[in-house]
């Protein structure tokens, strides 16, 4: 398959800013320390130092001790996002709760499991409340519990929106009165643009029943696959339960830890504003080029921006117009519960080179005018 020039489909972070040197430095420390424990098998909660290191970064950025002891390391995020779905499932057929439109890796393993999945709709401070309380109404009467509600409340993927602290404080009131765990996934709490940082649901809530997931695939970088679940006793045991391989990559584990060792802040200094400027780019050439077509989100952090098309674009076609002319995005229907064909799509700008967002954009712009199936006015006051 040739290479697609202005590929905004995969979220990754700026390979301009690896810190290369540094990690072969952080690799030949790791060995010459590592070279004992390297022989042995890194057990359920994997490596110690790299479970302090991501104790740390949670205490830094949370304002809440954490036990490194209540971390296990996994291999990326989805490991975590699957390990925990089978620690909490009884059988196939259970309801879970997750966003209207959400991570498409998520989506894929709930559907693997055969779980079934109950969408609430967002607005932009994430999942309504309202309609979350709703649901939990109709299933209580339907005899139907949901096994837990999994949310992205910060930078949600795709959108980019961030869930207040007030509503978070909603989510945890209602998800107790209900008895029904939540497992919040904050991938991307590290890649912070501007506006408040708002604390996790764990940060906010001592409860035992929830469930915290995190990586360093969108600061770092995804090859390392390190994610980690952090769960207090007696849901870090439920979920120890369903582990069965031997642990996560040691070595990994241990470069991270050696590099990470004084903490993340410096290093999400210089990753940052790259990110920030790639962003700023992006929306400012579709101001430039659909401001009369389309809405699109300005999220402060994360790397995803979600657009809203006309209602009456042909979605197949402007698939297949984009494709053709060099541009690739992940369409809305990857990110919706029931794989609904709705008008939207995400764009991943931290990966590209400026130039690729420069000249790809006025493309799909172009692609989504010929799209369109009438020339009725459009509109684009929101993004819902």
């Amino acid at each position: 398959m040739p290479e697609i020039p202005h590929d905004f489909g995969v979220g990754r972070s700026d390979p301009g800013t690896f810190p290369t040197e540094s990690i072969k430095a952080a690799a030949l420390a790791a060995i010459d320390t590592e070279a004992v424990e390297l022989n042995n098998y890194p057990g359920s909660l994997g490596h110690s130092g790299f479970r302090a290191v991501m104790a740390r970064r949670e205490s830094e950025r949370e304002g809440v001790g954490v036990d490194p002891d209540h971390i296990v390391v996994t291999n990326g995020s989805m490991q975590a996002v699957t390990l925990c779905a089978e620690a909490l499932q009884q059988q196939p057929g259970d309801t879970v709760i997750v966003e209207e439109f959400s991570y498409p890796g998520t989506l894929s393993a709930y559907r693997s499991l055969k779980l079934d999945m109950v969408g609430i709709p967002l607005d932009g401070g994430g999942m309504k409340m309202d309609a979350l309380e709703d649901a939990l109404v109709r299933l209580e009467r339907e005899q139907r519990r949901p096994r837990f509600i999994y949310a992205i409340s910060t930078y949600q993927n795709p959108t980019g929106f961030v869930m207040p602290r007030a509503r978070r404080m909603e989510l945890i009131e209602i998800a107790r009165r209900f008895g029904v765990p939540v497992v919040e996934d904050n991938c991307y709490g590290d890649v912070h643009y501007e506006g408040p940082v708002e604390p996790s649901i764990y940060a906010l809530d001592d409860d035992p029943n929830h469930i915290y997931l995190c990586s360093l695939s969108k600061i770092l970088a995804p090859g390392f696959r390190l994610g980690y679940i952090l769960a207090r006793p007696p849901m870090l045991e439920t979920i120890l339960a369903r582990r069965h391989d031997a642990g996560s990559n040691y070595f990994a584990s241990a470069v991270v830890a050696e590099f990470y060792r004084d903490g993340i802040a410096a290093h999400a200094a210089v990753t940052t504003p790259p990110l920030r400027r790639k962003r700023d780019l992006l929306c400012a050439l579709l101001e430039a080029n659909a401001a009369d077509i389309c809405a699109w989100s300005e999220p402060p952090g994360g790397l995803f921006i979600w657009v809203r098309l006309p209602a009456d674009t042909d979605l197949a076609k402007l698939y297949s117009l984009a494709l053709s002319r060099g541009v690739n995005y992940l369409p809305g229907s990857d990110f919706h519960y029931r794989a609904a064909e709705v008008p939207y799509l995400r764009l991943a700008f931290g990966h590209l080179p400026d130039t690729s967002i420069e000249t790809g954009v006025p493309i799909l712009a172009r692609c989504i005018r010929e799209a369109r199936t009438s020339n009725e006015p459009v509109d684009v006051d929101s993004l819902f």
